[in-house]
């Protein structure tokens, strides 16, 4: 049963869309193909998680957009959150 979602196929994270325990399946859609990962952490429902690994100083992309980039290398299935990525704001 599927319990992330990949919002847009370029994207490196997925959103839990119930909670997922720590060494659980995570399972998502990615172009009509189910795609399967293990849980590093525990992921609280709607936060994001690495579906790939994201190496340090590259960017987080979410809805097809860079919506940051990651201070640490994040490993596919940690949690994606305010403690490994630096956010770029667009206001000014």
């Amino acid at each position: 049963m599927k319990n992330a979602m990949l919002i847009d196929p370029a994207d490196n994270v997925v959103v839990a869309i119930e909670p997922i325990s720590k060494g659980g399946p995570v399972e998502y859609d990615c172009g009509g193909e189910t795609r399967s990962l293990t849980a590093l952490e525990d992921i609280t429902i709607y936060h994001k998680l690495a579906c790939r690994d994201i190496p340090q100083g590259e960017p987080v992309v979410k809805y097809g957009q860079h919506i940051g980039s990651a201070v640490t290398a994040i490993r596919a299935g940690q949690h994606v959150h305010v403690h490994n990525v630096e956010s770029h704001s667009t206001n000014v």
